[in-house]
């Protein structure tokens, strides 16, 4: 049975007449023609010029009749209004027309003014306008309508007709979603990648949405929210439009900040209209990307109330999502990367009651997710995917999408005919560090430092059999660094052992240990460094109890993400605090007197990496190794590289200026002989 539409409101595919619309606009234009005109009439008289004067000298123009025509008595302002004979303004510089103020309790005021002008004959009549509070406020309160229907006529009509109508202010409370259709959703579990476990547990939401009636005969229903809890671009948005492509459902999307407006109550109204239209269009997914935007913890507000419009919006989603029925087929589908902010009721059974985990893909999710892209790009024979993917740890994959782009960019300002395997190694640097700075002019002394630097770096990484494997390392400025050593795992860590933090500590603190034994001088190159180094000492003690004088105690502050910084407190004594600063400082000189015993035993290796560095900028990990064991590299440096560059850029030039351009043959054709 087709549902019937109300008398008021046509139908949506139903185009209202153009001359109906101009008829609208032209009643509308003259409504404010009118009342302009109206407000010029009752405001004529507010603006015009008058010459304030005293009450003496009004009383001086009486005796002199010097006054003609009205004479006004405002009694409801205690004002007298009045104007000077066209003779008298020969003769003096002033305006004809005057104002001036009387006593409120003078009230035989009127009476001599009246005696006065009749004694000297004078032509003037004095007129008394009685008191009435509605003329006063009058003009302002017609200004101030006419300042309402031009703001509801300019602002309100033009937002109606952008939002198809709904009435005075009843735009703001029509949902903002995007609509993706079944034709639109192209989106399939093919485009996703490195969350399998999460496409797993969705595929009962597709079934649902595909075979309802299954879950129906025997009493069951689907969780009507699910949220999708993950790290900023590891996929939350793309699944969830995967979920629709595979069920063949629409999909409104919208974000938690779309919700919340100027004007309270206009976040429940947006909430109340995108469930209507997503009922009305059933099976359907509903995304609410960025809940937490309206779905933080209440009672949290400035003002410790909470009772503003973002909560109200979070009550209405509440209440939304409550009056599903049993035959409603809409999945209300969510996610956040701040799960701990989310109000409990939010994430109780019956609303967002079942949470999806999605992790930062691991070693071959990088590689499945990869290939997806670059399928899409033309890649060289030698790209090796396995082993970028082995180098981009922590990457998410939108990380690894703007990789690929971005290396498919590089290929093509190269006017390369396909992507190689050095262009996706250079994006992925890029993507995570910057890009190279080459041109930037570094003093020599700091080039040095820097190269014992990166040297101490790499020597201890390459040492060290608890540290990841050595990829390369290099002293070409990338973003805000100035140089970098990086780093190939072989696998994953889900767990960081002792040892390992232990030999990830010793390779923060080379570079600066390098830089204190070689040239006799610290910089402050090692900040980072340093800050890492504290962060992992810190994690040790406090978090993961390596420290065996504290136990396995946990003494980190969870609360430090939600509550401002002044507002949290430490749950341990000061004695315990003081212990903590010791094991910290323990763990760090321990770190340091190994990697400075290291550096001295290597001295001689660790000073030929740093002056490899500076006839070759970068090393990779094999020709570190050749270094380390006394060998020398046998490939050109950037000295020879770019005098080489120069060199056929010269010859080009010499080339071009020889050739020039062919000049026409101007040599005269010979004489005829005589015959």
């Amino acid at each position: 049975m087709s549902k019937q539409t109300h008398d008021n409101q046509p139908p949506k595919d139903q185009k209202v007449p153009p001359s109906s619309r101009y008829s609208r606009s032209l009643l509308g234009w003259v409504i404010i023609i009118a009342l302009g005109i109206l407000l010029a009439v009752f405001l004529s008289g507010q603006f015009e010029k008058r010459e304030e004067i005293s009450l003496t000298q009004l009383w001086t123009y009486v005796n002199d009749n010097q006054l003609e025509g009205k004479i006004l008595i405002e009694q409801s302002q205690n004002k007298v209004k009045g104007q000077l004979k066209e003779t008298v303004l020969l003769q003096k510089d002033k305006s004809k027309k005057f104002f001036t103020y009387f006593d409120e309790k003078d009230d035989g005021f009127v009476t001599r003014l009246r005696e006065a002008l009749a004694q000297r004959g004078s032509s003037a009549q004095v007129e008394v306008v009685p008191r009435n509070w509605f003329s006063g406020i009058f003009p302002q309160l017609l200004l101030m309508i006419v300042i309402f229907v031009l703001i509801w006529f300019f602002l309100f009509r033009r937002l109606g007709a952008a939002g198809g109508g709904g009435g005075f202010l009843g735009n703001f409370g029509r949902s903002r979603h995007r609509l993706l259709t079944k034709e639109q959703s192209k989106v399939t579990f093919d485009d996703v990648a490195g969350i399998d476990e999460a496409k797993d547990e969705v595929n009962e939401l597709i079934e649902f949405l595909r075979n309802p009636k299954k879950f129906q005969r025997l009493g069951g229903r689907v969780p009507r929210g699910v949220l999708l809890v993950g790290e900023p671009g590891c996929g939350k948005t793309l699944l969830a439009k995967a979920i629709a492509g595979e069920a063949d459902v629409p999909f409104f999307s919208i974000s938690g900040s779309d919700f919340v407006e100027m004007f309270v109550g206009v976040g429940a109204s947006r909430v109340r209209d995108l469930f209507k239209q997503a009922k009305d269009s059933s099976p359907c997914i509903i995304f609410l990307d960025e809940i937490d935007a309206v779905g933080r913890r209440r009672g949290q507000g400035f003002n410790g109330s909470g009772h503003d419009e973002r909560e109200q919006t979070l009550n209405a989603i509440l209440v939304e999502m409550d009056g599903f029925d049993s035959s409603d087929q809409v999945i209300v589908c969510a996610a956040t990367n701040r799960f701990d902010v989310l109000d409990p009721a939010l994430i109780r059974p019956g609303r967002f009651d079942r949470q999806i985990n999605i992790p930062l893909p691991d070693l071959p999710g990088r590689a499945e997710i990869l290939k997806i892209y670059a399928d899409k790009v033309t890649c060289g024979p030698d790209v090796d995917l396995s082993r970028l993917a082995r180098g981009t740890p922590m990457f998410s994959g939108a990380d690894l999408a703007a990789l690929v782009n971005e290396s498919a960019i590089a290929a093509a300002m190269q006017n390369k005919d396909f992507v190689e395997q050095e262009d996706l190694e250079e994006a992925r640097d890029k993507v995570r560090w910057g890009r190279s700075r080459k041109s930037r002019a570094i003093d020599e002394k700091e080039q040095e430092i820097t190269a014992y630097h990166e040297a101490g770096h790499a020597l201890v990484q390459h040492i060290l059999p608890d540290a990841d494997p050595l990829h390369k390392v290099s002293i070409i400025p990338r973003g805000v660094m100035g140089g970098a050593t990086f780093s190939l795992p072989e696998k994953d860590r889900y767990l960081y052992t002792r040892r390992y933090c232990k030999a990830l500590l010793q390779v923060c603190l080379a570079g600066r240990l390098s830089e204190e034994i070689f040239c006799n001088d610290i910089s402050s190159g090692a900040q980072n460094d340093i800050a890492k180094a504290t962060e992992i000492v810190k994690k040790m003690v406090l978090d993961w109890g390596m420290s065996d004088k504290l136990g396995m105690i946990n003494y980190a502050n969870d609360d430090k993400h939600i509550l401002p910084m002044d507002l949290t407190g430490k749950e341990y004594s000061e004695r315990t605090a003081e212990i903590i600063d010791e094991e910290i400082r323990k763990i760090m000189d321990e770190a340091r007197d190994a990697t400075h015993k290291l550096l001295e035993e290597h001295h001689e290796a660790t000073k030929r990496l740093a002056l490899a560095l500076l006839k070759y900028e970068t090393l990779s990990a094999e020709e570190v190794e050749k270094i380390v064991g006394g060998e020398t590299l046998d490939k050109p440096t950037v000295r020879e590289l770019l005098e080489a560059e120069q060199e056929k850029t010269s010859e080009t030039d010499l080339a071009a200026k020889t050739t020039g351009p062919t000049l026409p043959d101007t040599t005269p054709p010979p004489l005829p002989e005589p015959g």
